[in-house]
Protein backbone atom coordinates (compact mmCIF):
# COMPACT_ATOMS: atom_id res chain seq x y z
CA UNK A 1 0.00 0.00 0.00
CA UNK A 2 2.83 2.68 0.92
CA UNK A 3 4.48 1.52 -2.57
CA UNK A 4 2.02 2.11 -4.20
CA UNK A 5 1.32 5.81 -2.85
CA UNK A 6 4.71 6.36 -3.79
CA UNK A 7 4.73 5.08 -7.02
CA UNK A 8 1.47 7.21 -8.14
CA UNK A 9 2.82 10.75 -6.44
CA UNK A 10 6.20 9.66 -8.62
CA UNK A 11 3.97 9.15 -11.82
CA UNK A 12 2.39 12.57 -11.30
CA UNK A 13 5.59 14.24 -10.85
CA UNK A 14 6.52 12.75 -14.29
CA UNK A 15 3.44 13.48 -16.28
CA UNK A 16 3.89 17.10 -14.56
CA UNK A 17 7.47 17.51 -15.18
CA UNK A 18 6.98 16.48 -18.92
CA UNK A 19 4.13 18.72 -19.64
CA UNK A 20 6.23 21.76 -18.72
CA UNK A 21 8.77 20.62 -20.56
CA UNK A 22 6.52 20.52 -23.45
CA UNK A 23 5.36 23.49 -22.92
CA UNK A 24 9.22 25.26 -22.62
CA UNK A 25 10.35 23.45 -26.21
CA UNK A 26 7.76 24.30 -28.46
CA UNK A 27 7.74 28.49 -28.86
CA UNK A 28 5.34 29.39 -32.28
CA UNK A 29 7.20 28.60 -35.06
CA UNK A 30 4.84 31.10 -36.82
CA UNK A 31 6.82 34.72 -34.92
CA UNK A 32 7.77 36.68 -37.58
CA UNK A 33 11.19 36.50 -36.62
CA UNK A 34 11.24 32.50 -36.84
CA UNK A 35 9.87 32.63 -40.74
CA UNK A 36 12.37 35.18 -41.79
CA UNK A 37 15.20 32.83 -40.28
CA UNK A 38 12.93 29.86 -42.72
CA UNK A 39 13.93 32.18 -45.63
CA UNK A 40 10.01 33.41 -46.08
CA UNK A 41 9.76 36.87 -48.25
CA UNK A 42 7.46 39.83 -46.39
CA UNK A 43 4.71 38.96 -48.02
CA UNK A 44 4.64 35.60 -47.18
CA UNK A 45 5.38 36.63 -43.55
CA UNK A 46 2.39 39.14 -44.16
CA UNK A 47 0.16 36.02 -45.00
CA UNK A 48 1.14 33.52 -42.45
CA UNK A 49 -0.23 36.13 -39.92
CA UNK A 50 -3.32 36.80 -41.61
CA UNK A 51 -4.12 32.86 -41.34
CA UNK A 52 -3.00 32.80 -37.66
CA UNK A 53 -5.52 35.89 -37.29
CA UNK A 54 -8.36 34.76 -39.71
CA UNK A 55 -7.89 30.35 -40.09
CA UNK A 56 -7.39 29.83 -43.81
CA UNK A 57 -6.10 32.03 -46.77
CA UNK A 58 -6.71 31.61 -50.96
CA UNK A 59 -5.09 32.92 -53.66
CA UNK A 60 -7.11 35.73 -54.15
CA UNK A 61 -6.83 36.68 -50.61
CA UNK A 62 -2.97 36.74 -51.04
CA UNK A 63 -3.36 38.85 -54.15
CA UNK A 64 -5.16 41.31 -52.14
CA UNK A 65 -2.88 41.27 -49.23
CA UNK A 66 0.35 41.50 -51.18
CA UNK A 67 -1.19 44.59 -53.95
CA UNK A 68 -0.12 44.45 -57.18
CA UNK A 69 0.90 40.78 -57.69
CA UNK A 70 -0.45 38.37 -60.52
CA UNK A 71 -1.84 35.01 -59.84
CA UNK A 72 0.91 33.06 -60.80
CA UNK A 73 3.04 35.08 -58.18
CA UNK A 74 0.52 33.93 -55.57
CA UNK A 75 0.45 30.81 -56.06
CA UNK A 76 4.13 30.52 -56.27
CA UNK A 77 4.60 32.08 -53.34
CA UNK A 78 1.72 29.79 -51.27
CA UNK A 79 3.58 26.99 -52.74
CA UNK A 80 7.04 27.63 -50.98
CA UNK A 81 5.10 28.14 -48.09
CA UNK A 82 3.38 24.42 -48.08
CA UNK A 83 7.13 23.14 -49.18
CA UNK A 84 7.98 24.34 -46.03
CA UNK A 85 5.48 22.97 -44.15
CA UNK A 86 3.97 25.75 -43.06
CA UNK A 87 0.63 26.18 -44.90
CA UNK A 88 -1.29 22.94 -45.75
CA UNK A 89 -3.99 23.09 -49.56
CA UNK A 90 -7.25 22.17 -48.37
CA UNK A 91 -10.16 22.11 -51.12
CA UNK A 92 -10.12 21.32 -54.78
CA UNK A 93 -9.84 23.11 -58.14
CA UNK A 94 -10.25 27.11 -58.39
CA UNK A 95 -13.14 27.54 -56.12
CA UNK A 96 -12.84 25.56 -53.23
CA UNK A 97 -8.81 25.73 -52.92
CA UNK A 98 -7.70 27.71 -50.06
CA UNK A 99 -4.35 27.67 -47.28
CA UNK A 100 -4.49 26.94 -43.82
CA UNK A 101 -1.44 26.83 -41.12
CA UNK A 102 0.02 23.02 -40.22
CA UNK A 103 -0.50 22.04 -36.67
CA UNK A 104 2.40 22.47 -34.74
CA UNK A 105 3.94 19.29 -33.06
Amino acid sequence: MVFDIIRDNINNIKVDSIIVQKNRANPSLYTEENLRKMGINERQIKSVMYVKEKGKITNKEYQELSLDISRITATRDLKKLVEKNIFKIIGKGKRDLHYILMRQK
